[in-house]
Parts: structure tokens; sequence; C-alpha cells
């Protein structure tokens, strides 16, 4: 590649999250320069866990990032679910399913995955830029600039907009659209805890389900335990800060230990609360240069563990089909790219809403119902049903 075919391959990339970072390194991989544009003054991630099944891993192994992960999450070596007062219901074959892919799950701090992201892109020789929100942009033949709020403007092959559930690429694409409500709110909180019952040692941990409720613990690597809580609610009444430790407490009084001692050995400020949406599968995401990557295009309720995931698997396959564009029309390959992902997403974003519904049950007759069915579900279909959704080959 001659210096001028290098400087004609630049991606603007919107928003440093996980897909925008991830993207900036599959288009590395290709040969391109990208330059990477947050709103925010800093790197945003929130303070919770991520999980990152096969399909992740083995994308981030392509991106150069999966040693790291490796080093600081921390392998899921077992995943229960267990009813409300702690009744086995079943337990995930989770040491099957890595020996199917190759690699077992892990768990790791959203903040610190989001940190080595950008280490890596950085070191690559990406153009960051932090305080950056995006105004416009306008497409002249083969290049597009885009104007931002501080008077700046830049200009590259393609524009990708990887800025989140509330994404402004989006919404200057396809217009102001409504978020569509999950019925349950969320808390999330980190701890330093121990538990004799979940050493560390074997990572993972369990969920636990009763009537509109359901509690997650994980190992998050570095001596800590993630969890979260889901409340069927109405949207808005999401807990305030100084409230939230209390309002966990009250809603789960009672039920499986260590829940509530997890709760209790969590610091009120870093317990996060927020209202859980997704939005309507679009039936395109791009036009001329510009296209949407991971929640950005296709936000998801987190239901499957998917949301990192598959921003990642868009960010590999945007490269892959820029990569076969070649020097021809970039929108064709971005043609391609919504093409390869769409479907898969939107089952995705349709499978989510449905285990939303299973998971969060109220009726007691539907609940024994499905507790019954998890009870006696062997591991050999538990490994067939999920392939689909982690068996993603790059």
């Amino acid at each position: 590649m001659n210096i001028r075919e290098a400087a004609d391959k630049k991606a603007l990339i919107i928003g440093a999250g996980i897909g925008g970072l991830c993207a900036g390194l599959a288009l590395q991989n290709i040969g391109w320069h990208v330059a990477i544009f947050e709103k925010e003054p800093g790197l945003a991630e929130s303070g919770a866990g991520i999980v990152l099944a096969a399909n992740a891993m083995k994308v981030l192994e392509k991106l150069g990032a999966a040693d790291k992960v490796r080093e600081r999450g921390k392998a899921v070596g077992k995943a229960e679910i267990r009813r409300w007062d702690g009744a086995m219901l079943t337990e995930l074959p989770v040491r099957e399913q890595a020996e199917r892919y190759g690699t077992p799950s892990y768990l790791i701090h959203r903040a610190l995955l989001q940190e080595l992201l950008y280490e890596l892109v950085k070191s690559r020789g990406a153009d960051l830029q932090f305080d950056r929100k995006l105004e416009r942009w306008e497409q002249h033949g083969d290049k597009v600039t885009a104007a931002f709020a501080d008077g700046s403007s830049h200009s590259g092959k393609v524009l990708i907009g990887a800025d989140g559930l509330r994404s402004t690429v989006r919404e200057r694409l396809f217009g102001t659209e409504p978020l569509r409500y999950s019925g349950f709110t969320a808390l999330r909180g980190i701890a330093d805890y121990r538990d004799e019952r979940y050493p560390m040692v074997d990572g993972g941990g369990f969920e636990a389900w009763g009537p509109g409720k359901r509690f997650g613990f994980s190992h998050l690597g570095q001596g800590r335990v993630f969890w979260f809580a889901a409340v069927n609610a109405p949207a808005g009444i999401a807990a305030p800060p100084g409230e939230r430790k209390r309002q966990a407490l009250e809603a789960f009084r009672g039920w499986y230990e260590p829940i509530g001692d997890v709760i209790a050995a969590t610091k009120e400020d870093v317990i996060l609360a927020h209202d859980i949406y997704d939005r309507k599968p679009l039936t395109t995401w791009h036009q001329g240069l510009a296209a949407l990557l991971g929640d950005a295009a296709h936000p998801m309720l987190p239901n499957l563990g998917q949301g990192g995931a598959q921003a990642m698997e868009d960010a590999w396959t945007l490269a892959q089909c820029l990569e076969q564009a070649g020097d021809g029309d970039v929108s064709d390959g971005l043609l391609a790219y919504e093409r390869l992902r769409i479907p898969r997403t939107t089952r995705v974003i349709r499978q989510s809403r449905q285990m939303g519904r299973m998971v969060q049950l109220e009726n007691p007759l539907l609940i024994a119902m499905r507790n019954g069915m998890l009870r006696t579900l062997p591991a050999d279909v538990q490994l067939r049903r999920l392939h689909w959704l982690i068996g993603f080959e790059v």
C-alpha cells in the first residue's frame, strides 16, 4: 500500500465505547487509519461487569486483545440458576461449552475492558479525541466530512456511528424514534467480597429468580464480585443516589445468601440504577458513507449478555466487508456489512426480549412451569440451544 492509499483509507468513528474501539482495531488490522471522537471528556464506560462469551473472545483474539482480557478478567467456571430461596434449578454446562468453542466465557469490568481496548488502538496510531460532540456531516463524492460543536471538522472515507443507545448518528440518519421500555429497572454494583460457597478460584456464580425479580452474582477478577438486580417496575422510578443500597436490600430481603451479604458489602456510591430499554430493529444501518455499529444500530436488552459481543461481531464484519470492497465503493462494503449483520442482531434483539419475559415472570403457575422445565433440561440440549448465539465464526 502506498502512502496516498494509506492516507485515503481513513475512518471517522463516533464514540469511544467498546464498539467504537473494537471497530478502530478491526479497521487498523486491514490497513486503515482511524480517528475516534468521543463527546465525553474521557473514557465513560460505567462501573459494571460485562460477560464475554466465546463469540466475543474469538473476535478479541483477532483484534489482539484476548490475552489482556484473560489476564485482567475472570474465566466463568460455574453458572447456576437457582430459585429465589436458593433451590437449584439448573447448572449451565460452561465447561462443555468451553471445550466445544475452545475458550471459556470471561467476566471483566466494563471500564477495564474499555481501557485495554483504548490503549491498544492508541498504540497502533489511532487519533483519539475527547470533548468532540458531533453536530453534522456532509458527503461529497467518496469523502465524508464531520463537523463538531467545538468548530473542528475532519474528513475520511467512512463515518461509523458507534455512539450508543441514544445515538446522534442514528437520529441524523433515520430520525427520532421512541425507546422501548423492558418492564424492569436494574441495580448494579461491584464489591470486594468473599464467600466459601463461590470460591474465587472457580469463577462464575449464579442467578436467582423470583416473582418479578432476579439477582445475578459473578466473580469479576481481581478479588471483586459484580452483581445485578432486575425488578419489574414502571419506567421512571429508578432508585435515586443514596437510596439504592437500601432499596436493593429491601427488595431481596430473605433471598438466598450471599445476596444480602454482597449488597451490604457494596459501597452506596458505586451502585448504579437504570431503567432498561432497547429499540425496534432497523431494516437498514447505512446511507452513503455513514453507518451504525453496536448499540447505535441494535440496542438490546441484557438478558442474553450479548450487547458487547454483538458490537464486537459488528466491528469484525464491518472491517471484512470494507476489505472485500477494496478500492471500490465504500457504500458497497457498508451494504454487505448490514446484510450480514441485520438478520443476526434482529434475532438477538427478539430473543433477548423473549428471555426477559420468561425470567421476569410474576404468575405463580407460569413460574412453576418454567422452573420445572429448567430442572429437566439436559446439558446437550442447552448447548444446542445456544449454538446459534455463541458459535459465531471469525
